[in-house]
């Protein structure tokens, strides 16, 4: 899997730097290019075009973040906008950054803990996944499907919180 890149070309890469602020509706404390949803921009004389690529094929949030980047585009002066939207190659936790990584952290939500693209067969299931609270690694999964499709419900059995983890996809 190839992590998308910042254009070179300087138009191209203006427009990145616009759409690459907009918010994850679910997570706001993510941009959708920390998130890695943000996959290309190219800018023509006529037209900029945006490929975004949704965390889950039936992600409800991938319209809202659509419509978004249109705006910002838009009201940074771009008349003709597109927004494509791929499902492949399939969205995977290893095109988040790291620095999106900590902000989930951050915001209360466990981060994925291990790299999954590139693997061949099965993958793993981690043993623990690490509060994000106390950092304890005594922790259970409550429910498969959290607040959205991309996190699983767990429980700290030391702080006795429940949290969000963001799967390994």
């Amino acid at each position: 899997m190839v992590t998308p890149l910042r254009p070179a070309e300087p138009a191209a890469a203006q427009a990145w730097d616009i759409a690459a602020q907009v918010p994850d509706p679910e997570v706001p404390v993510l941009t959708i290019e920390d998130l890695g949803v943000l996959r290309s921009v190219v800018a023509t004389d006529t037209e900029v075009r945006v490929v975004l690529t949704p965390t889950y094929s039936g992600c409800p949030a991938i319209d809202q973040m659509r419509d978004d980047v249109a705006a910002r585009l838009h009201e940074a002066g771009y008349p003709q906008v597109r927004v494509d939207t791929t499902l492949s190659p399939a969205w995977t936790t290893d095109w988040m950054s790291d620095a999106g990584k900590r902000k989930l952290e951050a915001y209360g939500i466990a981060p994925p803990d291990f790299r999954a693209a590139g693997r061949r067969g099965p993958i793993t299931v981690a043993l623990a996944v690490k509060c994000p609270r106390c950092h304890s690694t005594r922790t259970r999964e409550i429910a498969r499907f959290g607040s959205t499709s991309c996190k699983a419900l767990y429980e700290c059995q030391d702080c006795l919180e429940p949290f969000d983890y963001f799967k390994v996809h």
